[in-house]
């Protein structure tokens, strides 16, 4: 079986934005270099250095802790500073006037070496566009912590995640958790169910089309309609259950994602021997991908 991120430097990740820049502006850009950091643990520790609220540094995504990373991120009138350690790097790039959000990004390039193999694998263009094991969490049950979040289920959420709570305080107990860490949960429920949604699809179509990531907004049709109101049925809730009146900023009005992404720029090294698995052989990949598609379904992919 392949192995990757046997170290760090076996998966490098290196983000493909265009930065608008203008000294007018009062957001500071930085190229932040990262290794076996989350992104949000690396947004922690600026802040920490910086004397700065981490609600004033904003990235356009989450990035692998178990890697090396290259993201920008913007910080509310950010000093002209650097950071330099051996897990954290952050490069002042210049100012703009636009603050850097979720979804600000062109896409990844990818470098990955792969492990304790024995042969090359087959090429392929494109990759069943399904959301991969990070967006779950560690554990696997972000999925489920936001499913009981929509369903309104304060009190067992909280003691999902484990958040200290004062009885019958549940919904601030919450809201003590970063908007966008709260926003991954009901966000991770929504890719369960698109992954869910996928599998039954897939099984008689094989041509790419929009799949509803579901919320209140949703509009069903065709094919898709029955397969997503099956498994609603199956997972006892409605489209109206998106819509979370006691806390506002988590409702979902839905979106769409592309049932294939496109593999750019596909390189594949000649296999060499592999030092940290003897006997066997590695080889190093490399490809872009759009944003949000995750470059370990193209490695599983790959070898499927």
């Amino acid at each position: 079986m392949y192995k990757i991120k046997q170290t760090p430097e076996d998966f490098v990740v290196k983000e493909l934005a265009t930065l608008d820049f203008d000294d007018k502006g009062n957001y500071s850009y930085y190229l932040m270099w990262k290794k076996e950091f989350t992104t949000q643990k690396a947004v922690e520790k600026i802040s920490r250095i910086f004397g700065i609220k981490d609600k004033f540094i904003n990235y356009a995504g989450n990035k692998d802790k178990n890697a090396i990373t290259e993201q920008y991120i913007s910080i509310n009138n950010g000093p002209k500073k650097e950071i330099e350690t051996e897990e954290l790097m952050l490069k002042f790039l210049g100012k703009g006037k636009e603050r850097i959000n979720l979804g600000d990004l062109e896409g990844n390039k990818f470098i990955i070496t792969v492990r304790n193999i024995e042969n090359k694998p087959k090429r392929i263009t494109k990759i069943v566009n399904y959301f991969d094991d990070q967006r779950f969490g560690i554990n696997k049950n972000n999925h489920v912590v936001g499913k009981l979040i929509i369903k309104k289920k304060f009190k067992e959420a909280v003691e999902e995640i484990d958040q200290e709570a004062e009885e019958n305080n549940y919904i601030s107990s919450l809201r003590e958790i970063p908007k966008r860490i709260l926003r991954l949960y009901v966000h991770a429920y929504q890719s369960y169910l698109w992954n869910k949604t996928v599998e039954e699809y897939i099984k008689t179509e094989n041509k790419n089309t929009k799949i509803p990531l579901v919320g209140f907004g949703t509009e069903l049709k065709g094919k898709l309609k029955k397969i997503v109101e099956n498994l609603m049925k199956q997972e006892e809730i409605t489209l109206r259950d998106f819509i979370i009146r006691e806390i506002p900023e988590l409702s979902s009005e839905g979106n769409e994602r592309d049932l294939f992404a496109e593999i750019k720029n596909l390189k594949i090294s000649d296999l060499e021997n592999d030092e940290l698995n003897k006997t066997k052989k590695k080889y190093t990949i490399s490809f872009e991908l759009q944003k949000g598609s995750y470059a370990t379904q193209v490695i599983k992919q790959l070898f499927s």
